[in-house]
This record gives structure tokens, C-alpha cells and sequence, in this order.
């Protein structure tokens, strides 16, 4: 267990040798060890060590009173809590926890709803006068953008997002929301509304101590690439999708 987890922290999966050494092979003074319990506590440790960084003020289009909290751990990885208005943490406050998705966020792929959720989030929250979104660094689910891709590649081949996910040797889900915990703490906000179609979000925060008062549904569009997808998550993964059994599909357009 803590050889694997030590090859996704390296990210270092799918490709992997392992090979037995003993203590008196020649070389094994030049090798670096570590022990099992190290490397589980590993993230741990990382969570800890989160803090603030730096911030600042970034009108948005769908949200001009924006501020920008960048939090950083003591092995230099970040995450961004987008504050929109201002939220009133004595009660609870409406979230979104938002795994990065470079292809959906960014680029406006049709394969996922990424995109179209962060930006119903950032909407949503600035009508309600206040909210925070979460952006996680967890591309793919938590594998990385270079094993989306391949997880992409075996999905044309015929694979549902879960299994692909598995076959390159992870969890159907590697996100961990530890973090999230704790940005929420150090903004003082253990109370929250959390904007999600998957329940499973719900229970984690609930585990860690954070209380969920309600969700809110983020229903993005149905297309042809990407109902396979939401379908898969809606049966295998729990998420609450009915608009897939009410949407029309939306086909491609010439200019696509």
C-alpha cells in the first residue's frame, strides 16, 4: 500500500518496476529509503502545513466583487479560494469544492461538465450576495492532466471514466479533500451549503468535521460527448443527475 501511494506522489503511475533488494546488495547504500508510515503520513503532513500565501482583489465577469486566496504547503503545492462578495461565515455559507480541470475550465471541452459548473458556482454566488469556490488542484479526478489524457484514450476504446481510471492503476476517485478542510478552517468557515451533484462530497466534509446544512444541484448541459460520462457517474458514482433523463442531447454544430 505505501509503495503505490508512493508512486502517485511521484506520480510515477501507470508505469512502475518493482524489484526486491536486499540490505546486503552492493548498492543499497546509495539508495534513499523511507518507511511505510512516512509515506502514509505524507499528505497529512502537507495539510498541516497549509497557509496563506498571498491574495488579492480580481473583478470577474459574472462576479466583479472577487478576491483571490492563494494557499501554499510546505512541499510547494497550492490551491485558490475564489471569494465572492462577502460571505457571512457566522452561518452557513454557500460552497463549491472545484477540482481543476484544465480541459473543461479553461478550453470548454464538451467531454465533461467541469466548466459549465464553475461557472453556474461563480454566478450562483454572486446573486446570493456571497460565496466561496474551492479550486482544488486535483485535475483528473486527482490522477493529473498527462493520466486524464490516458484515461481519455481509453475511454474512445470503450471504457467508462471509472474503469479507465482503474485499468491505469488508481482509484476510480484519488481526490482528497484535506485540504479543503483546512482552507475552510483557516478562513473560519466550518458551516457551509455545498453547491455538488455528488453526495459523496457531503459525506467527506461531514467525516472531517465541517457541517453541511443543504445542497444545492449544478446541472450543466447535455451534449453527445459528454452524456456517456455523466451517465457513468450518475449509475456507478451516486451523483445526482436527473437532468440526463429530462435533457435533450445537444449534437455538434458545423462550427465545432
Amino acid at each position: 500500500m505505501a509503495a503505490i501511494e508512493l508512486a502517485k506522489l511521484a506520480h510515477r503511475l501507470p508505469a512502475l518496476l518493482v524489484a526486491e533488494v536486499t540490505m546486503n546488495a552492493p548498492d543499497v547504500g546509495a539508495l534513499m529509503r523511507v518507511g511505510a508510515d512516512s509515506v502514509l503520513q505524507f499528505r497529512r503532513m502537507a495539510v498541516d502545513s497549509l497557509a496563506v500565501a498571498a491574495e488579492a482583489e480580481i473583478p470577474l465577469n459574472g462576479a466583479l466583487s472577487t478576491r483571490f486566496v492563494i494557499f501554499r504547503d510546505a512541499i510547494g503545492g497550492s490551491s485558490t479560494a475564489v471569494i465572492v462578495g462577502e460571505p457571512d461565515c457566522s452561518g452557513p455559507v454557500p460552497l463549491r469544492l472545484h477540482s481543476a480541470c484544465l480541459t473543461g475550465d479553461v478550453f470548454g471541452s464538451r467531454r465533461c461538465d467541469c466548466g459549465d459548473q464553475l461557472r453556474m458556482s461563480l454566478r450562483r454566488l454572486d446573486d446570493e450576495g456571497g460565496g466561496i469556490i474551492l479550486y482544488l488542484e486535483q485535475e483528473g479526478r486527482g490522477l493529473g492532466l498527462a493520466n486524464k489524457m490516458r484515461a481519455y484514450r481509453l475511454q474512445d476504446d470503450g471504457l467508462d471514466t471509472l474503469d479507465a481510471n482503474t485499468m491505469l492503476g488508481f482509484d476510480d476517485d484519488e481526490r482528497d479533500y484535506g485540504v479543503a478542510v483546512r482552507m475552510l478552517q483557516i478562513l473560519g468557515c466550518t458551516r457551509v451549503t455545498l453547491m455538488t451533484n455528488n453526495p459523496a462530497k457531503l459525506d467527506w466534509l461531514t467525516r472531517a468535521g465541517i457541517e453541511v446544512c443543504g445542497r444545492i444541484p449544478l446541472h450543466g448541459p447535455v451534449n453527445a460527448d459528454n452524456r456517456r460520462y455523466l451517465t457513468a457517474k450518475a449509475m456507478r458514482a451516486g451523483h445526482k443527475l436527473d437532468n440526463l433523463m429530462m435533457e435533450p442531447v445537444n449534437s455538434r454544430t458545423p462550427a465545432e
